[in-house]
């Protein structure tokens, strides 16, 4: 890391004496003298005793920012970023200082609701309830919170059931016809037991319009849910506590434009070679792209104390299904224009070939993205340079066919625990986790006939809706895993702890692709299809154990000196049957020469991760602040690629050998006088891949997804005008740091065009449709949050506007290497409104 860099970083935010989750470590105290407790090790301990960087989100933060799920706690943590609805709802990827949970792989984060681990990678971005607290932990967090947290944790704290009816309300109104409300009622039930009921619901427009279709079908969303809890004591030892929640959601997906990054041929056009963050953004796909997710979980915990021990126990039953329908991305490659080409002909292909060139003249002049243009008919324009055309993906006319996906998944997990109580120096726990997975992920393409999408994997030829490309496999995963903590504190001053994880996930796979041909090309419908039968079924069990070592000083009260040690892991797994023969047949052949390695299983990932840092409070708890280094390993770092080509489109993990990261991070929070706050903080992560068999050329380059660096800084006022009534005015600003989302970064790589322009009618030496990486980084950019009202005991009216200044932004940019290009989706826009809310 570069010493320059690190002096910068700190130095703006020691002058702005400013992080907002850091603002969690004192939010509750001022004003209050209150510490704030977190459970943070699966024990309640005050913040500033635990020894690991821990963000919390207090109730008052919370209702104070207006954050609601896993997009809004991430922009207020420093270190941690979000990808997220991109491609579909359930779609959520968290890099938390470097380590970033691969798309189509298990999350590095782990989620943890109310003390229960949720396991569908879906739920990250759903709203959770009724929310009372957020503690966001860095690093492995294996050892004490179990499955998928190697990068590190979301605890999330709903409300609890008290000894009166408590009840709320909350609606706002913003700009794109952007409705948001939330209500819940808490009330007890006879002496011993109390239930609370949750609902919301949402419903926005979007920011972007369809130009073709001229309706809301970019990126509109309609979600509810209803949640809902009852806790009952059972004698005065015994807790339950049971749990069900149902969520819904209706809207578009794949919200991507394409930009080609091709600057031998921008001499031509210079949009040939466009910069990520130039791009304007425009959309005229001929399909109504939709994203359907229907999620139902139950659970039931029980707690019972024993004295000196306590002993926990909990089942969850989770259910997400989730669909998508889109437009198809292969017409610059001909895929539909097969007989036009010299391909043999039959009625199917001839059917979808008279469908294609029929759009084609519907459109022509139609105002595409630049370098696109739709000519006098489909074909690439290399090949046709007169009359030819350049669509880009997601077309206005059929030529590039559809897409339609499935990711259903229903998952059944428990645990038991025992633990002792935390009288005396030593406390320990115990315990053991079971967990099953059943998942079918399907990917279908399908030729586009103008007659709509068929909502089905598979539909034979002569339908309205052919299938020409199909993977299709069912994944089950068995996982059991054993625990155990100890924590020893021989004084006041020193504490140490030692937790240990063995984890085994037993995976397998089984294809349920049918062995037929494409009807458009005349191959078989899926490469890794054998000449009969099926693809064999696969299994694989991965193991690994996680320790965590942590120690502390206390030196005095309001001073912590820690350090910390522990090993992450997440399983390997299986890709679509069929992945790696795709990518051989049409990447690492001769004339084009990618050299990419594409398995149908990836490897496990395991890193090793270091933490030294000192947190405390000055001045009569006036300053508080939390500075930490780290460094991780991470051994066969699992990544997502995206590849697409004449055969149409695959999405894969792969294994990045080696990449070691390292950083620092320093949060700070002031009370200037009474009312008035000021946070901020600053994450500098410096990153390097050191071995990568898959894309060896790599080497040197930066971990994907991983921002240079992160700053947050704030303030907030709160003016009294009366006993009863005040005056509140807060500002979030958030910069994230230049991003690279690829392992190729700044190299110069061979694309299909370099392979089709030697046999094209231009004739041109295949170097001239290379492609280069250095404009599909996502630069530095800033984004300002702000909210101002009036509030009374039990009301308050909020004005609030995030992206204040409708900053310009993408929020994720996917380079298909062997394309030519990236696949960008832009961030939201400026939304404003007004939130009222009421409770009693």
């Amino acid at each position: 890391m570069k010493t320059t860099k690190i002096i910068l970083m700190s130095s703006i935010a020691a002058l702005a004496v400013t992080s907002v989750p850091a603002l969690a470590q004192t939010a509750e105290t001022e004003g209050s003298g209150e510490e704030i407790i977190v459970t943070a090790r699966r024990q309640s301990e005050r913040l500033i005793d635990v020894p690991a960087s821990v963000s919390v989100i207090t109730a008052q933060a919370l209702a104070d920012t207006g954050a609601k799920n896993a997009q809004d706690f991430t922009a207020l943590t420093p270190g941690v970023t979000i990808v997220t609805g991109t491609a579909e709802a359930g779609d959520t990827q968290i890099n938390i200082r470097g380590i970033n949970g691969a798309r189509d792989a298990e999350s590095s984060v782990a989620l943890v609701v109310d003390g229960i681990l949720k396991t569908n990678t879906a739920q990250l971005n759903q709203n959770q309830g009724t929310l009372r607290q957020i503690e966001i932990l860095k690093g492995p967090q294996g050892a004490i919170y179990g499955r998928n947290a190697a990068a590190g944790a979301i605890v999330i704290s709903t409300l609890k059931p008290g000894d009166h009816l408590e009840a709320g309300v909350t609606a706002s109104y913003a700009n794109e016809k952007t409705i948001e409300t939330s209500a819940y009622v808490a009330t007890p039930v006879g002496d011993n037991a109390g239930i609370v009921l949750s609902g919301y619901y949402r419903t926005t427009d979007g920011f972007y319009r369809n130009i073709l279709l001229n309706k809301k079908v970019v990126d509109d969303q309609e979600v509810g849910s209803v949640d809902g809890r009852f806790v009952a004591n059972l004698g005065d030892a015994t807790q339950l506590d049971v749990k069900a929640r149902y969520a819904k959601l209706s809207g578009a997906s794949i919200n991507f434009n394409a930009a080609f990054h091709l600057p031998n041929f921008a001499a031509a056009n210079p949009a040939f070679n466009e910069d990520v963050d130039d791009h304007p953004f425009r959309y005229y796909s001929n399909i109504r792209p939709t994203n359907d997710q229907k999620s139902f979980d139950a659970s039931i915990k029980l707690d019972h104390d024993f004295g000196s021990t306590k002993l926990t126990t909990w089942a969850l039953y989770s259910n997400v299904k989730q669909s998508l329908t889109a437009d198809g991305t292969s017409a610059d490659f001909a895929r539909y224009i097969a007989p036009a080409l010299g391909a043999p002909t039959n009625p199917t292909n001839l059917a979808v070939q008279a469908a294609c060139f029929a759009s084609t003249a519907a459109n022509t002049g139609f105002p595409v993205n630049a370098p696109g243009f739709i000519g006098a008919i489909p074909v690439p324009f290399i090949f046709a340079p007169a009359t030819g055309s350049t669509f880009g993906p997601y077309s206005p006319t059929t030529c590039d066919g559809t897409q339609y996906q499935v990711r259903n998944q229903k998952d059944f997990s428990g645990e038991i625990r025992l633990a002792s109580n935390g009288n005396g120096p030593l406390s320990w726990q115990i315990g053991a986790y079971y967990l099953n997975i059943s998942r079918f992920v399907g990917v279908s393409l399908g030729a586009d006939l103008g007659q709509g999408l068929i909502k089905e994997l598979y539909n034979a030829p002569g339908t309205a809706n052919p299938t020409s490309q199909l993977y299709a496999d069912r994944f089950k995963t068995n996982v059991y895993a054993g625990f155990g903590s100890i924590d020893y504190a021989p004084s006041s001053k020193f504490k140490a702890g030692l937790a240990l994880r063995y984890d085994i996930e037993d995976r397998s796979v089984s294809n349920r692709v049918p062995n037929v041909l494409d009807p458009i090309t005349g191959a078989k419908i899926n490469p890794g299809l054998p000449a009969t039968g099926s693809i064999p079924d696969q299994s694989k069990a991965f193991k690994q154990l996680e320790p965590k070592v942590t120690i502390s000083f206390r030196p005095d009260q309001h001073t912590n000196i820690y350090a910390n040690w522990g090993i992450g892991f997440k399983a390997g797994g299986f890709n679509n049957s069929g992945s790696s023969a795709t990518v051989n047949n049409n990447f690492n052949i001769p004339e084009i020469g990618a050299g990419v390695v594409v398995n149908d299983q990836f490897r496990k990932e395991r890193s090793s991760a270091f933490e030294a840092g000192i947190k405390g409070s000055l001045f009569d708890n006036h300053l508080t602040f939390d500075l930490a280094g780290y460094y991780t390993r991470v051994t066969d770092m699992q990544f997502f690629e995206f590849f697409v080509g004449s055969f149409g489109l695959l999405r894969v993990v792969s294994n990045i050998d080696k990449v070691d990261v390292k950083g620092v991070e320093l949060n700070a929070t002031a009370r200037i006088v009474e009312g008035v706050s000021l946070f901020g903080s600053v994450n500098v992560t410096d990153s390097e891949i050191k071995k990568n068999a898959s894309r060896p050329y790599t080497v040197g380059n930066k971990s994907p997804y991983t921002a240079d660096y992160t700053i947050n800084v704030g303030g907030q006022v709160e003016v009294p005008f009366t006993d009863s009534l005040k005056f509140k005015v807060r500002g979030d600003y958030r910069v994230t740091g230049p991003t690279y989302f690829h392992t190729v970064q700044d190299q110069t790589r061979p694309t299909l065009f370099s392979q089709l322009l030697p046999i094209s009618a231009l004739g041109l030496p295949a170097f001239v449709g290379n492609a280069n990486y250095s404009v599909a980084k996502r630069n530095a950019f800033g984004v300002m949050n702000l909210r101002a009202g009036i509030e009374g005991n039990n009301w308050h009216i909020t004005a609030f506007a995030n992206n204040l200044f409708d900053k310009k932004y993408i929020n994720e940019a996917i380079p298909a290497i062997e394309f030519g290009g990236s696949f960008i989706s832009p961030g939201a826009r400026r939304l404003a409104g007004v939130e009222v809310g009421y409770k009693f």
